[in-house]
């Protein structure tokens, strides 16, 4: 097979991050590049608009969410995280993201994109062989998601699951 040229590369990676994510490694071992070659490509196709996420997982280009997303504020120890993600994914809704406010950077969002207990636990597995802390940890564990639900009472049931498990941040 003859190598693509930058342009063809960079449509042929937009096909291949349609499907599901893909990590930058595996992009450039696929393409026959190296990983920075991938980075770079990734900005220039998000500089032309692309919807490219990178979550932990790896890029993808996200669906339209078809149901209501909502915020939920939670407040947990990394050790709630587990039973946190399962109760948001248990009902049906995909975890999108974890945003804190950070007291110098403002806002900081990170990718998740959770959307059953077999990404739960990948993500889990990924926090535990890293040295990184969760973003919550910056914010004594206080935090929000963004979920995309089904329906609003997949909504709801996420809501009543994390008032059940004591992580459902509230006005008090």
């Amino acid at each position: 097979m003859n190598p693509l040229n930058a342009s063809e590369r960079r449509q042929a990676i937009l096909k291949r991050l349609s499907a599901r994510p893909v990590s930058a490694s595996s992009l450039a071992a696929e393409f026959a590049v190296s990983r920075q070659v991938i980075v770079g490509d990734i900005a220039l196709l998000r500089a032309a608009g692309e919807e490219i996420s990178a979550t932990p997982r790896g890029y993808v280009i996200l669906p339209a969410a078809t149901g209501p997303t909502r915020q939920v504020a939670c407040c947990h120890d990394t050790g709630g995280m587990e039973a946190e993600l399962n109760a948001m994914v248990d009902q049906g809704c995909t975890v999108l993201d974890v945003t804190v406010e950070h007291p110098v950077y403002g806002q900081l969002t990170g990718p998740l994109q959770l959307s059953s207990r077999y990404d739960v636990q990948q993500f889990l597995a990924k926090c535990a062989q890293s040295d990184a802390r969760p973003l919550s940890d910056l914010t004594e564990g206080i935090h929000l998601h963004t979920l995309a639900c089904p329906s609003p009472e997949a909504y709801e049931r996420v809501r009543a699951s994390l008032l059940a498990l004591g992580v459902l941040l509230r006005d008090q």
